[in-house]
């Protein structure tokens, strides 16, 4: 009897920790730290224990004056990648190095809570333990949070674009030659579009490139510096939500829709105000314009 008690309470205490589990809340980002020093002398720390905890660098740029972003990947993430529909979203993740007044803060996307928003086949819990390890981890940000179930089904409101509805930018004769296009054309620096990174998905027809978006005058809308003077505008620093992406799945070219890749990493913001997605209302159709046109067969 005591023995079948033991095993009832185990049963009980797993089915409430599975429970427990699928109705955490899920934030886009984790603060690892907050120091003293120099963007560049945290980076350079940065990038030694992300080696150290086996991920690969895949690129890094600095978007603006006092940040940097490390975006990273690791066989991990590409196995997952390949075993998830238009997963390449999902093959990297983001650390961010910015200033803010005094301090420096080390941020980097959250694999569990991406995971979700890409709708991919694991949830990336070991990946989110070594980050932890190699870089720290204070706080999930960046937003009240979403349950995994809320995150798959995520779209800003009504009438706005879900993960798979993403913008179809261009079409080739074969994965090869769009990706040997893009590639070429990206590093031509057209547009203000220009190539941060090239990470190809193990074992399938799929390549997620990042890219770096500059522009003036009229083209600011699509601007990095723009876009994120207008929406991260709290304490702790969204950074790691650059660089955009552009997806080659196959023989087709995508990015998706900036009123969904925007609204997952800041889907608290305000449609109204100071500092709301109305001050960017025209951001999401230049950046696909921007993008289009740079990637076009």
């Amino acid at each position: 009897m005591r023995i079948k008690n033991l095993l009832l309470s185990a049963l009980l205490m797993s089915v409430t920790t599975a429970t427990f589990a699928a109705d955490a809340l899920l934030k886009p980002f984790v603060l690892a730290s907050k120091s003293a020093g120099t963007v560049a002398e945290r980076a350079a720390q940065v990038k030694t224990a992300l080696a150290g905890a086996g991920f690969t660098i895949a690129g890094d740029y600095s978007p603006y004056s006092g940040a940097q972003i490390i975006v990273i990947t690791n066989d991990e993430l590409k196995r997952n990648a390949a075993a998830s529909e238009f997963g390449g979203y999902g093959a990297v993740q983001r650390v961010s190095i910015t200033e803010a007044g005094k301090e420096v803060q080390v941020s980097y996307t959250n694999p569990i809570y991406m995971s979700n928003v890409y709708r991919m086949k694991g949830d990336l819990a070991a990946v989110s333990a070594s980050l932890g390890n190699a870089l720290g981890r204070v706080e999930e940000f960046g937003a009240q949070g979403m349950t995994a179930k809320q995150a798959r089904k995520y779209h800003y409101t009504i009438g706005m674009e879900y993960f798979d509805e993403p913008s179809i930018l261009a079409e080739y004769a074969s994965y090869e030659e769009a990706v040997q296009a893009v590639d070429a054309k990206l590093a031509n620096n057209k547009n203000g579009v220009s190539k941060v990174y090239r990470v190809d998905v193990t074992g399938k027809k799929e390549s997620v490139f990042g890219v770096a978006m500059k522009g003036s005058g009229d083209s600011k809308y699509m601007d990095d510096r723009f876009i994120m003077s207008e929406i991260d505008f709290r304490d702790l620093k969204s950074t790691a939500h650059l660089p955009y992406e552009v997806l080659v799945s196959g023989n087709k070219v995508y990015a998706l829709y900036a009123r969904f890749r925007i609204a997952i990493d800041f889907p608290d913001l305000s449609m109204m105000g100071k500092n709301s997605f109305m001050n960017i209302m025209k951001t999401p159709e230049a950046i696909r314009e921007a993008l289009q046109k740079t990637v076009q067969k």
